[in-house]
């Protein structure tokens, strides 16, 4: 009897020798993951506006954002929820692990009988907290204001263990988040200071997961080679990269396969993919399979989810697919959202 959906994925993040690959790809194609995030706060509203081509908009923490309105989706802080320390005292967290908040998740994690279920989580501390405060004035706070610093993670943290919880009971696999650590050539931070801020609430939040039998994946843009190790120390099943070959696709197959961390991830976002070039974006598929789900499993192929923010035509993307599927051998193992793959 074929796998399921969720058993392929589960034995790719434990390296538990899946039947294939895992896959995960979006616009009605072969994907054997449901995710669900948190359901809108039942008191706070979002506040729009725009003056001149900014838009600015707000968001549950209390921070403004802005935006050119004719470009990005995203956007960066424009003032952030804690413009000074003094306010930290008075400052309230949203309420985001109130039960009312995962009655969407619940729904859908009780429907779902073949697929594996993920919780979306809103970050861990460094994603939050950077914004509460904004990014130039956090990496200052890292270093002059540690005591209001450590008061902030430690409220954060609680927020999220407790988000977690809610999570595990709804019914969710895995819990997923995004923190950037990286630049291209190296971590934000110096690895000391990762592991003497950071690593405590990471190993305290997989934890959390890990008790309630929930895996942690993880996104990162940039270079995180450095704390890699510490990553699967503390209890993270999964990376996943969009730029892959940023650390040498040997290199890092070699790496994550030896501390037993599950690679997510599309063809190369940065060098490859954008390339148009169909004979090289179809062998980097077929190596990144080989080289990433090993004997033993620990691979889950994606597409890019913003084609046009990378210069990425859908043929192109495509490509990929095709190769991917290629790679899994022709085995649907469970309810897929899209066609059923052919051999």
């Amino acid at each position: 009897m074929p796998m399921t959906s969720r058993e392929i994925i589960r034995r790719n993040l434990e390296f538990a020798g899946p039947e294939r690959i895992g896959l995960s790809f979006g616009g009605g194609r072969a994907d054997d993951l449901c995710d669900a995030g948190l359901d809108p706060a039942p008191v706070w509203r979002e506040r729009r506006w725009t003056e001149g081509r900014q838009e600015f908009y707000t968001d549950e923490w209390g921070n403004t954002w802005f935006r050119m309105a004719d470009m990005g989706r995203g956007g960066e802080i424009y003032r952030p929820a804690l413009t000074d320390w003094d306010q930290l005292k008075e400052y309230r967290l949203p309420e985001m692990a109130a039960p009312e908040r995962f009655v969407t998740a619940r729904r859908v994690f009780a429907a779902e009988k073949e697929r594996y279920r993920i919780g979306l989580l809103p970050g861990f501390p460094f994603a939050i907290c950077r914004y509460l405060r904004k990014l130039e004035n956090y990496f200052k706070d890292l270093l002059l204001e540690r005591k209001h610093v450590d008061e902030l993670h430690e409220r954060v943290t609680t927020l999220l263990e407790n988000v977690i919880a809610q999570y595990a009971q709804a019914g969710a696999d895995g819990v997923f988040f995004c923190e950037d650590w990286g630049t291209q050539e190296r971590l934000l931070v110096s690895p000391r200071m990762w592991r003497e801020i950071f690593k405590p609430l990471f190993r305290r939040l997989c934890a959390a997961a890990r008790a309630r039998g929930v895996h942690v994946l993880m996104h990162s843009c940039g270079n995180v080679r450095d704390i890699l190790d510490d990553l699967a120390e503390v209890g993270v099943n999964c990376m996943q990269f969009d730029q892959p070959a940023l650390y040498g696709l040997e290199s890092l197959a070699a790496r994550l396969q030896g501390l037993k961390l599950c690679l997510y991830s599309p063809v190369d976002i940065q060098r490859v993919l954008p390339s148009g070039d169909r004979a090289r974006i179809e062998a980097e598929a077929r190596r990144m399979a080989e080289l990433f789900s090993g004997k033993r499993g620990g691979f889950i192929a994606t597409n890019y989810g913003d084609l046009k923010g990378i210069g990425v035509q859908p043929e192109w993307d495509r490509w990929a697919y095709e190769a991917f599927i290629a790679c899994a051998g022709g085995k649907s193992g469970g309810a897929l959202t899209g066609p059923k793959i052919q051999g």
